[in-house]
């Protein structure tokens, strides 16, 4: 049976149709492309042997999965021979056929967006997903939460590998569907969020003290670790946060975070 599968997925490329713009681009030699590589695996050694950690990098040179480490064969039903030998095919087969069309859409404005910022921008460059794998023998459904940044990009700009680090999700999250959002820094030191539900950033007025609260509260920071980050007291955290909230029209600390995600500060 595998053997017919992988015949089928060589037939077809169904789904790296969905990818040439990013093959076509006009690629450079990257000079460290041998120590990132090296870097990955030391990495993988590292923190590949955790429960539901995949990690994985996408060539868009010519469109395979240049690397892969974690329990993908046992989540998914698909050997690891269909993920070296026809890696892409195999990674976008596994996915929910619900959550691909919204996939390939994203694909579409990551490539899009990305080739619109300056090279410095681009090296700021991250996006998440949250998905569902389908394994191919039990038709089990498993939720997926993928953190990805450009890994390799040429001197000319070009996207030509990325780093996914993915974990399974034990409770399946709010979304019904396939789910992102992207960030980038600008030149200016801005920071851009922008997500599937809100496709046009924002933009929020805060003061130089109200973003440096507001960044640490994207990163799960409560108010006491803010405090003792900042040197300020708890109080002064809070007055800050009261500010933010009327600012942003936002009721609670789960509305501000929404907001923020999807806005430029």
């Amino acid at each position: 049976m595998d053997k017919i599968l992988l015949k089928e997925l060589r037939k077809q490329n169904k789904y790296t149709q969905f990818f040439q713009e990013w093959k076509e681009q006009e690629f450079q030699d990257h000079p460290d492309e041998k120590r990132k590589m090296d870097e990955l695996e030391r990495m993988s050694e590292s923190i590949g042997m955790q429960e539901g950690l995949t990690i994985a990098c996408f060539d868009y040179r010519n469109l395979s999965l240049a690397f892969f480490t974690g329990k993908v064969e046992e989540l998914t039903g698909y050997p690891a021979s269909m993920f070296h030998d026809k890696g892409m095919e195999t990674s976008f087969a596994m996915i929910h056929p619900e959550d691909r069309k919204e996939l390939f859409r994203f694909q579409k404005i990551v490539f899009e967006k990305f080739h619109q910022l300056t090279l410095k921008e681009k090296h700021t460059f991250e996006f998440s997903y949250t998905t569902r794998w389908v394994h191919r023998t039990t038709n089990k459904v498993s939720w997926m939460l993928g953190k990805v940044r450009p890994y390799l990009i040429d001197s000319a700009g070009n996207f030509a590998m990325d780093l996914h680090i993915i974990l399974q999700l034990h409770i399946q999250p709010k979304t019904s569907g396939y789910d992102w959002n992207y960030s980038y820094q600008k030149d200016d030191g801005t920071r851009v969020f922008v997500s599937k539900n809100s496709p046009n950033s924002r933009i929020v007025s805060l003061t130089k003290k109200e973003k440096q609260i507001v960044s640490l509260i994207l990163e799960g920071k409560e108010s006491k670790d803010i405090a003792m980050h900042l040197n300020i007291s708890v109080n002064t955290v809070g007055t800050h946060r009261k500010n933010i909230l009327k600012k942003l029209n936002a009721r609670n600390l789960g509305e501000m975070v929404k907001i923020l995600s999807n806005s430029t500060f």
